[in-house]
Order: structure tokens, then C-alpha cells, then sequence
């Protein structure tokens, strides 16, 4: 399978790779989708993948032989393991029918693969009118200085034995944000620092890991995070006191960029927005 990028760069709205999710625009190359596609078979990791960090597998792959490439519209479809198994279907194109033909994909699919799940993504542009889902942002680092936090933040391992003890409680607490798995993975491996905010001495909110890798094109990009505030703490502007001590973090460590993917609406998608990042473009993704 070869992508021709005379059909595949006019439709690609939003700069967004199946299995490896946003890129950096300058990144978007032909050779970035073919990438995904050479390591399909044996689900292993391209040396910029953000999974990388989590396993020795990728748990998403290409399902090669069923890519349609067309000049007007793609469809690429994924088969993700982790969780149950789950078919997306990434459509990029503007012609009317397109997700009606990826949903059709995705649930036939789905029964081949024997897949609980069958999901329709779409990327869409930043101009894109009530858009819902996720939006994707790009922190720019050389656009501006981010001062050391001046809040009550710093690393987990900066704080008293008894505080760092009360992050496994927090992590709980945030279970549905990814902080009981990221809490599992610094007890098995360890990983990057993790930025906590403490009140009355426990942890109630935090960002991590902070991890920076290149990527595609050899830029430094801060890698993405968890990210949360325990709704019990919140009013305090503890969200803002980590969002600002991350990048001050990224930024003095060299990163050249972040992206970050933030539920349109949500609190750190508002948090963002103010902070001034790029927009550059959503992630529509609904279940057939």
C-alpha cells in the first residue's frame, strides 16, 4: 500500500495520524501515514510514538489490506487491543457520503476482527463550526516565557515522605482521567516527574509524567500528560498553577513545542483557550 499525497494531503484537514494521533503540522508528511503502515505486522513502535512509554507492543495498528484511497477521500482503519478490541475507522474527506462509508467499514470490520467496538473518527478543521469532541492545540515555546509556578507546586519527590504517600489516594480519586494507571506505571518502571499541587498536606492535583522525546522531523515535543484537579480542591486556581509549572518545565528543559488534546468545553480546554495556544483543528469520534 503506497498513500499517493497528491489525493491524501488536500483532504487532511487537521493534522491527525491514525495510530499516532496529532503531529506537528511541519511534521505531516506522506511518509509519516506509510510509517504506520511498515510497522502494522509486527506492532512495533516508531521511534516517536508517545506509547512507547507505556510497553513493549503497540496495542494499535493499521489494518492494512482494508485502507481505501481514493483522490477525493481515505479511509484508514485501526484495530486498538487494549481494553477489548476496538476497529476505528479515521475518514478524511469532504464529500458528502464519506462517514456513511466509514461507519459501513467499521462495522463489517468489527465482525471480521471480532471487536466489541466500532468507531468513526473524523479530523476537522480549526474553522469548523460547534465543533464537538476533542480539540487539538499546539504550545509553542518559543513564543513566550513561562515563569517558575508560584503556587503550591513541585515534584512528587520534592514533597515530605507523608505527602507523596497521599498520591496513590489522589490517583484513585482520578481514576477516570489516567492517573491509577500512570500511578501503577511509576511503581512498575518509573517514568518522567510528575507535578503535584498540595493543600493541607495531600496531594489534590497534578500533571506528569514530564517526559520530552523528538519527533518526526527531530523537534523537541513535550510529550503529552495527565492531567487533573480533584474536584474537591477546585476554585483554588491549582489548574492553572500546574498548566504554568508544567510548561515552565518544558520550556526550560528544551522542548520546542507541545500538543495537547482537550475536550471541547471542558475546564482545561477553557484553561488553554486562555492561555493562548494554536488551534489547529477537532477530533469527532462517534460509536456505529
Amino acid at each position: 500500500m503506497v498513500f499517493r499525497w497528491d489525493w491524501l494531503r488536500p483532504v487532511l484537514t487537521a493534522p491527525v495520524v491514525p495510530t499516532l494521533g496529532p503531529v506537528h503540522p511541519q511534521a505531516l508528511s506522506v511518509d509519516l501515514f506509510e510509517a504506520t503502515l511498515l510497522v502494522a505486522a509486527d506492532r512495533s513502535f516508531l521511534p516517536y510514538d508517545k506509547d512507547r512509554r507505556w510497553g513493549a507492543e503497540k496495542q494499535e495498528a493499521v489494518l492494512v489490506d482494508d485502507v481505501v484511497h481514493h483522490p477525493d477521500h481515505t479511509l484508514i482503519p485501526t484495530l486498538l487491543t487494549r481494553g477489548g478490541r476496538t476497529v476505528k475507522v479515521f475518514a478524511y474527506g469532504q464529500r458528502g457520503d464519506v462517514l456513511d462509508q466509514a461507519a459501513e467499514l467499521a462495522g463489517k470490520l468489527a465482525a471480521v476482527h471480532g471487536a466489541a467496538t466500532a468507531r468513526v473518527v473524523r479530523p476537522l478543521g480549526p474553522e469548523t463550526p460547534h465543533p464537538r469532541g476533542v480539540r487539538i492545540q499546539l504550545q509553542d515555546f518559543t513564543a513566550r516565557h513561562y515563569s517558575p509556578s508560584v503556587g503550591p507546586v513541585r515534584r512528587l519527590e520534592d514533597w515530605p515522605l507523608p505527602v507523596r504517600r497521599t498520591f496513590t489516594t489522589f490517583a484513585q480519586t482520578m481514576a477516570a482521567d489516567g492517573f491509577a494507571f500512570l500511578d501503577r506505571q511509576m511503581r512498575a518502571k518509573g517514568c518522567g516527574p510528575v507535578l503535584v499541587a498540595v493543600l493541607e498536606d495531600r496531594v489534590v492535583g497534578a500533571i506528569g509524567p514530564m517526559e520530552i522525546c523528538p519527533d518526526p522531523t527531530g523537534m523537541a515535543q513535550l510529550m503529552p500528560q495527565y492531567f487533573a484537579v480533584d474536584p474537591d480542591a477546585r476554585g483554588h486556581g491549582l489548574g492553572r498553577h500546574l498548566w504554568r509549572a508544567a510548561m515552565h518545565w518544558g520550556q526550560t528543559h528544551g522542548a520546542t513545542y507541545q500538543l495537547l488534546q482537550t475536550e471541547v468545553g471542558g475546564a482545561s480546554d477553557h484553561l488553554c483557550r486562555n492561555e493562548g495556544l494554536t488551534m489547529l483543528g477537532f477530533l469527532h469520534a462517534r460509536t456505529v
